[in-house]
């Protein structure tokens, strides 16, 4: 059976490295995002709490509904949502960093490179060394 077409072509972009390196990152993210989700929760929300007169965000909510003896209560869970936005914004804030970090680690070896280039004299091309070779060898004979 010849291997062709839709499968074919999924098998060469699952191959790729990029592709790897992208399910590693979605890994990471997502750890990462657990890290920061029991930050804001675990830490964050109940200084605020605190602050603010010991509420709990997660409990804040509006209730459309009263639960009876055999429905749950329908309700609108803005405290959760203020969970989710506070974050959204540290780990907004956290990527800003590391890539803030990234692009100057990047430009500072650019710079380093670019200096390294400018202190260094370019060797000259290889005919041009033969030729000075040559006279060298011809200034010693004289």
């Amino acid at each position: 059976m010849k291997d062709t077409g839709f499968f074919a072509e999924f098998r060469k972009f699952i191959s790729r490295g990029s592709v790897v390196d992208m399910a590693v990152g979605i890994a990471a993210g997502a750890a990462f995002t657990a890290i920061i989700n029991s930050f804001v929760n675990d830490i964050i929300n109940p200084i605020i709490g605190l602050l603010v007169g010991g509420i709990d965000f997660s409990s804040l909510q509006i209730v459309l509904k009263p639960a009876t003896e055999t429905t749950e209560a329908v309700a609108i869970r803005y405290g959760l949502f203020i969970n989710s936005i506070i974050s959204f914004i540290l780990i907004a804030f956290a990527l800003f960093l590391m890539v803030k970090a990234f692009n100057k680690l990047k430009e500072s070896a650019k710079k380093k490179k670019a200096e390294q280039a400018a202190a260094a004299p370019a060797a000259p091309p290889a005919d041009v060394q033969l030729l000075t070779e040559i006279r060298d060898l011809l200034k010693e004979r004289n």
